[in-house]
């Protein structure tokens, strides 16, 4: 008789990760760590639902031959066992970390943690929900990996004395409906951006290894060529449906990429000590993460927005300013928070787009 599977980076299945996760959580769990992934906030990852027959009814024979191939490459599970500690893992001083570091980076798992997880629930809904073969079988292998990054994550997290309790999310977080269309545009591009982020982080630590704080920055490689492949299958779903990217959906592009990008901005401004540990400046680190999220959202999108106008950078610092003062704001000082950050929004959705034809196969292998 085969021995039980112990980690979630073994599971073959979404099903069997979750088992494992479960299990976990009855052992340890953390009420801080699940209480900061359930908040419901403009900047914090939500949990998604939608209509789901709408996407069991997605014909892909027009994109077959890329894919077949997408599916074979998920399969053949390159990254099974990989996402656990082994000896590369080093020791972590928690106690000895600077504080505000500490609050940080803690911050920053338990929200990765999180919107893994929220890609997990999503997928192995549509998976548990279809009938359509060659949809369910991608959001299983899907489901597969996002619930191996957040198991991954609630590893580091224990260490530091937290734990996410998965379970307990999926029964009380919010759901927000999207409609399937919505769910493509936001959720290929939070796989585009993830993988950009997390390769230019690494990146940035193979060169420099000396600000490489804590190890689990040593496994991004392989977790964000995950979310590259993850983009790949929701770039497909798009192109067996050209309306999806033509006409009045063209405006729905620009301001799914023009609220990603934003919310980035805010969010990674929100940690600067971490940025400082990690030896990045949070302006630079944004520039390189829109730069490649643009090339790459090329192969699907008619568009990409222009980072360089002058009218960018500026309205993003206003941005984040009005959104660091609505903080503790109440009454008119906090309306006038709002207000500032919903004109700087304007002014970056008005930014005229730069305009490009898209390939006839959109596959791209991750080279970065």
């Amino acid at each position: 008789m085969n021995a039980p599977i112990k980690h979630t980076a073994d599971a073959t299945t979404v099903e069997e990760g979750l088992a494992i996760a479960e299990a976990q959580d009855k052992k340890f769990n953390s009420e801080m760590a699940t209480e900061t992934a359930m908040a419901n906030t403009l900047l914090t990852p939500r949990f998604y639902t939608t209509d789901f027959e709408e996407m069991d009814a997605i014909d892909v024979s027009s994109v077959r031959e890329d894919w077949d191939n997408l599916i074979d490459q998920m399969v053949r599970d390159p990254n099974k066992g990989h996402f656990k500690k082994n000896e590369d893992w080093d020791q972590v001083d928690w106690e000895g970390m600077e504080p505000e570091l500490k609050k940080e980076f803690i911050d920053f798992l338990i929200s990765s943690c999180t919107a893994e997880f929220s890609g997990c629930v999503l997928y192995k809904e549509m998976k548990r929900r279809g009938n359509n073969k060659d949809i369910t079988q991608l959001f299983q292998l899907m489901a597969r990996d996002e619930a191996r990054h957040a198991g991954f994550i609630n590893d580091a997290l224990r260490e530091a004395g937290l734990r996410v309790n998965l379970g307990f999310l999926t029964q009380k977080k919010k759901y927000t409906y999207f409609r399937p269309k919505f769910i493509y545009y936001a959720t290929y591009l939070s796989e585009k951006i993830g993988y950009a982020r997390y390769i230019t982080i690494f990146r940035h630590l193979e060169a420099n290894p000396e600000y490489r704080f804590h190890p689990i920055f040593k496994w991004f490689e392989e977790w964000c060529n995950d979310e590259f492949s993850h983009g790949e299958a929701f770039a497909l779903l798009m192109k067996t449906d050209p309306k999806l990217t033509s006409g009045i959906n063209v405006y729905w592009i620009k301001f799914f990429l023009t609220a990603v990008y934003a919310t980035m901005y805010i969010r990674d401004h929100q940690r600067p000590a971490f940025h400082k540990a990690l030896g990045v400046d949070p302006d630079w680190y944004a520039h390189e993460v829109f730069t490649k999220t643009s090339k790459l959202t090329e192969q699907i999108y008619p568009i990409t927005l222009d980072i360089e106008h002058p009218r960018w950078q500026r309205n993003l610092e206003r941005l984040q300013k009005a959104n660091v003062d609505m903080v503790g704001a109440t009454g008119i000082n906090k309306l006038i928070a709002q207000v500032r950050a919903g004109w700087a929004f304007v002014l970056l959705y008005t930014i005229p787009t730069k305009k490009h034809a898209t390939p006839k196969s959109v596959r791209l292998e991750p080279v970065y």
